[in-house]
């Protein structure tokens, strides 16, 4: 594969998977949360969305799919992927006060986009 290539479907996955995220923000948004910052990076990782629900922190992670041969979004969320967003989450909340009243949840939204139609976007509360 040719630089240039490769360098077009990176950009092509970044667009995926920025159009995800604003999907699940604005699904987060309807179910009542308030997005409180998306794309929390340090050395660790990256959270995509941290969201206010009630007195609870959501950590939330989001995967996008294109519809095809590829595994459905929520079964993205392998153990060891659950393993880092708590990781994450800890890390988060020691820059940022500490644990609300309402604890910490770490959700999932899938979104998957079909070759035809609206896409479909699926949230799950309590993942890992």
């Amino acid at each position: 594969m040719s630089a240039q290539r490769a360098q077009r479907a990176q950009r092509a996955r970044r667009a995926l998977g920025q159009y995800g995220e604003d999907l699940a923000a604005r699904r987060l948004a309807e179910a009542g949360m308030t997005v409180i910052q998306r794309n929390w990076r340090c050395r660790a990782g990256e959270i995509d969305i941290v969201a206010r629900d009630g007195d609870a922190v959501v950590v939330c992670e989001v995967k996008t799919r294109r519809a095809g041969p590829f595994e459905h979004p929520m079964a993205a969320v392998t153990p060891v992927k659950a393993a880092r967003l708590r990781r994450l989450a800890e890390r988060w909340l020691q820059d940022h006060g500490g644990p609300p009243p309402g604890g910490v949840r770490i959700d999932l939204v899938g979104v998957l986009l079909p070759r035809r139609g609206a896409p479909v976007v699926e949230h799950a509360r309590g993942v890992a």
